[in-house]
């Protein structure tokens, strides 16, 4: 797949030490931690912490790593970084691929979560605009979803930039008319959508999968073209021949990859962390206890951990 723009920074700046481990000295399989990166997305708070408190549940010291997410390939390649276990193949499929291929990294499966990120509409909407969910009504209702600061176009609010994705070329490619805001965070556009559904207000933003939020809300997907690999490779492909991305995004699994050092320096690791497997509604509903319920990530995690000790001691050696 391929991935929108992204930016390699110096590891001084991509990465950022968080907490370390809570296993006893004495209990611990190496002194050395076992470094995983964490993004800044509620659900990779919840998917990384698992990992984490799984692996120190089998007697490792683990260290978490705040890394950009587009930028964290050179230190995964380096061995700075250990572990990223949610890789969406919809938006760093090609930065993965390439990654792995210099031999220096290995994807250690699929995480059992299927990523989907769409452009997403309130369905109250849908009587102003009852051409949707069909695309090619948008510009028919560009004014319904303006703003003062996007007026005569209509607005499509988005995620912070570094999360890639190719929307504003696919917003010039299907000749929307439309301005692209991006929020400064997820929990900023969340925030804003939350406002507008209060009020009844009209609004076009991007939601994914697993997340709350499209199991919480009473909305629709716009219809986009259906995604296809000469949609993004071949500009005579779709409905604009002198484009690409005309189309919609894919929808995938979800990777965990490591660095290639991993399965020699700690074996019992690269296997627990290749057999684990989680599910799109839990993971869903572990970020809503985050982001809606105002709880502690940790604590979700540790609660996840005591109710499914069957299921994760599975995965152990």
């Amino acid at each position: 797949m391929k991935i929108g723009r992204h930016l390699f920074v110096g590891m001084a700046a991509a990465v950022v030490s968080l907490a370390g481990t809570n296993v006893p000295a004495e209990q611990q399989k190496s002194k050395e931690p076992i470094k995983i990166a964490r993004h800044d997305w509620s659900g990779n708070l919840v998917t990384t912490g698992i990992a984490k408190a799984i692996l120190e549940e089998a007697g490792y010291n683990v260290e978490l790593l705040q890394a950009e997410y587009m930028g964290m390939w050179p230190g995964l390649e380096s061995g700075d970084i250990h572990l990223a276990v949610e890789i969406w193949s919809t938006s760093a499929g090609e930065l993965m691929e390439a990654s792995v291929a210099t031999g220096q990294t290995e994807n250690l499966g699929e995480i059992g979560l299927t990523g989907l990120d769409r452009w997403w509409y309130p369905k109250y909407v849908q009587e102003s605009c009852p051409g949707l969910p069909d695309w090619q009504a948008l510009n028919d209702c560009a004014e319904l979803f303006s703003t003062p600061l996007t007026a005569p176009k209509g607005r499509l609010l988005l995620f912070p930039a570094a999360w890639g994705g190719f929307d504003d070329e696919r917003v010039e490619a299907l000749k929307l008319n439309y301005e692209i805001v991006r929020a400064g965070s997820e929990a900023a556009l969340y925030a804003e959508v939350q406002s507008a559904i209060r009020r009844d207000a009209p609004i076009l933003a991007w939601f994914y999968e697993p997340h709350w939020a499209p199991q919480r809300f009473d909305g629709d997907w716009i219809d986009l073209p259906p995604y296809s690999d000469a949609c993004y490779d071949d500009p005579s492909w779709g409905s604009n021949p002198d484009m690409a991305y005309d189309c919609a995004k894919p929808s995938g699994p979800i990777w965990k990859v490591a660095w290639s050092g991993l399965k020699q320096s700690w074996p019992d690791a690269h296997t627990i962390i290749s057999e684990m497997e989680l599910n799109n509604a839990e993971i869903g509903d572990m970020i809503g206890a985050v982001d809606l319920d105002g709880r502690d990530a940790d604590d979700v995690v540790a609660e996840w951990i005591a109710a499914n000790e069957d299921r994760w001691r599975a995965w152990l050696p």
